[in-house]
Formats: C-alpha cells, structure tokens, sequence
C-alpha cells in the first residue's frame, strides 16, 4: 500500500522495505545460527565450503557440494575437491577420507562465539579439526591439521544440520 504522506514510489517506501528485508535476514540467521549449534550439539553436521586457503595463504573458491567436512553417525568424513575437472583419487578432483571422531571438545565464550575442535583417525587420515563458528551465524571457519605433516588447510562456508546439507561424496582412501 502507497504511504499517504509520500507517496507510491517515495524514499520512505525504499527505505521502509529495505529495513523489512534487514530484518528477515536478521530472523533467518538466528534460525540458521540455532540449527548449526543443535547439529554441532548432536555431532550430526556438515560444513559445506565455498572457499579453502592452503599451507601459503593462497585461496580457491570452490564447489560447496565436493568441498566439506561432515559428521554422521558416528564417522567423519573430510573431502576436499579444489579441482572442477573430476578424476583424482576421490572421482570428484581431489580426496577424501573418513575416520572415527574422538577428543571432542565444545567452548563458547563471553560473547557467543563457539568454538568446536576433535580428532578424526582412520585409513588414510589423523587429523584435528577445529571450527570457529561466530554468535548469530552460521558461517564458520574450520581448519584441518593433519597430525603427521603441516600441510593444513581452511575451509569457510556454513555449517548446516545434515538433513539440510546437498553435497556429493567421492570414494574414500
């Protein structure tokens, strides 16, 4: 409905409707931020990447269904795809592995800032996978550190609850 004062087409209208929009993305990251940390609660998540850095710093954005790191049912599962062109020892351009979670370790600080770290061990991979997952988002950063070299990589993108999660699985080692 036009507002009486101003007018259809005002600048009270844009701005009305962009504070409206603001606010639903502010109700939609809050029910975005409580699914993570009930996933991250029942160990049942995946952290969908959209972008990894390596060892150097240096960055690639990559395909959120071939890169992540997930835990379900008890397994963890760490793939990481940085190259579209498929092949490589995973199927889907690069690698992935699968292992035990253990030594899981939750903290939430003074201002809400989670912080999530375990262990995964299994055929191919010991690792240590730590997350950082800020107040009111659902956006984390999530290094793996493998525990026999120093080549470690960062994932950022978003942690969903498993069930809301759309990502390919390649052929473990």
């Amino acid at each position: 409905m036009p507002d009486p004062i101003y007018g259809e087409g005002s600048e009270y209208e844009a701005i009305r409707k962009y504070e409206e929009q603001q606010r639903l993305e502010a109700i939609e990251d809050s029910l975005n931020y409580v699914r993570a940390m009930d996933a991250l609660e029942r160990m049942d998540f995946v952290v969908e990447a959209d972008q990894l850095m390596f060892k150097w710093g240096r960055t690639a954005f990559v395909n959120t269904a071939t890169n992540f790191v997930s835990v379900h049912d008890g397994e963890a599962t760490i793939q990481i795809a940085p190259f579209n062109a498929g092949g490589g020892p995973n199927g889907v351009g690069g690698i992935t592995v699968t292992g035990t979670p253990s030594n899981v370790k939750v903290k939430t600080n003074k201002r809400g800032n989670t912080y999530f770290s375990m262990n995964v061990n299994g055929p191919g991979v010991s690792a240590t996978v730590s997350l950082n997952i800020a107040r009111g988002s659902n956006q984390v950063t999530l290094t793996v550190s493998p525990n026999f070299n120093s080549n470690n990589v960062t994932l950022m993108g978003e942690l969903l609850p498993t069930a809301f999660s759309n990502v390919y699985k390649g052929r473990s080692l």
